[in-house]
């Protein structure tokens, strides 16, 4: 009988979602735990060193922390594997898994950006990283690797979700021009583990979130609820 998984987990942690779409993409059942980190419980306290999400319960009480050995864990453990077979390829989606919590970073610092100037600087040198990655990804896709999904997949599927909430109320444009990365986007959007590994509700709960940061995004999108700056009214 296969060990029992359980991921302890955050509705909005984009780390969280990196395993549970491994965990889809190699079909292995798991129960998930969903935890408010403004209120963690003591047992999570002591499972999690750090106080962060995810963990991955192995059985009844052993613990891994951090996505980065959590989905390689899972890769070495779990049929099929999504790192290529090359060490030298293996080394270099390892750096764009890397690169990924790098974007994530970067996301942070948009949506918390203070002032308009903070924000397009922001805005700008994450273009810049998606810029490279336009170079980066399978000319004939859909996946970053070319037709296989990858690790990699896994660790910008969450980044490029982001995006999809973010545009319904600004107009950053950071994926104009990247043809490869649109196509990659697309292809991540659609893909099912990608799409299962938020609730339902997501969007709404990263919008709630937006609205409490204080940040030139939380007047952006109050803006966007205000009719009177709907026809770019208000500076």
């Amino acid at each position: 009988m296969p060990t029992p998984l359980t991921l302890i987990s955050h509705a909005l942690c984009p780390y969280v979602q990196r395993a549970a779409i491994v965990l889809a993409e190699k079909d292995v059942p798991f129960e998930r735990i969903y935890i408010d980190l403004a209120n963690k419980p003591e047992w999570f306290r002591a499972a999690s060193p750090l106080g962060k999400v995810p963990l991955l319960k192995i059985g009844e009480s052993q613990y891994l922390f951090e996505s980065a050995p959590i989905v390689e864990f899972l890769d070495e453990t779990e049929a099929v594997r999504l790192h290529p077979d090359s060490p030298q390829e293996r080394a270099r989606h390892r750096a764009y898994v890397e690169f990924a919590s790098q974007c994530l970073n970067g996301i942070g610092a948009l949506y918390n950006a203070k002032s308009s100037s903070d924000f397009l600087a922001a805005a700008q040198l994450l273009k810049a990283k998606f810029t490279h990655m336009n170079d980066q990804v399978s000319a004939s896709g859909p996946f970053f690797a070319g037709e296989r999904f990858t690790l990699v997949d896994a660790a910008f599927g969450p980044v490029f979700r982001y995006f999809d909430v973010f545009e319904t109320f600004t107009q950053l444009e950071l994926f104009s021009n990247l043809d490869r990365i649109d196509f990659w986007r697309q292809a991540l959007a659609q893909r099912p583990s990608v799409v299962n590994a938020v609730a339902s509700d997501y969007s709404d709960l990263l919008l709630t979130f937006l609205e409490n940061r204080n940040s030139w995004m939380s007047r952006l999108l109050a803006d966007q609820h205000n009719p009177l700056c709907r026809n770019e009214q208000c500076a």
